[in-house]
């Protein structure tokens, strides 16, 4: 592996587990979905859900933790946000293996095209 994919991963493996991690949800997904349109407040990411506030609130946290989103409270409204940086380490790793693994094809295909003139 490259010296420099293999600094990249070694630098924001935790960043990505913890992303990856609060990514399996279905739930956590599509309150990411959401905000991608712009901040909302959590009563109103958690009317599009029927599950108990306490419970959406766990997502919530769990979002808030992984870096993915900032909440921050004006009154009684807790506006939550996207953290588009976060979602930038998780675009740079999956460029990375798209570099990969276009590599590696483009080396397959070429193999193959000297197979067949041989």
């Amino acid at each position: 592996m490259d010296a420099a994919i293999l600094s990249f991963v070694a630098q924001y493996s935790s960043t990505l587990d913890t992303v990856f991690e609060a990514l399996t949800d279905p739930t956590r997904r599509a309150v990411i979905r959401r905000l991608g349109g712009g901040p909302a407040s959590v009563g109103e990411l958690a009317s599009e859900f029927t599950m108990a506030l306490p419970s959406f609130l766990r997502h919530i946290r769990a979002l808030e933790g992984s870096g993915l989103i900032r909440t921050r409270k004006t009154g009684r409204v807790r506006l939550c946000t996207l953290e588009h940086d976060r979602l930038a380490v998780v675009d740079g790793w999956l460029a990375e293996q798209r570099a990969i693994w276009e590599s590696r094809t483009d080396r397959l295909e070429q193999h193959l095209r000297e197979a067949k003139d041989d």
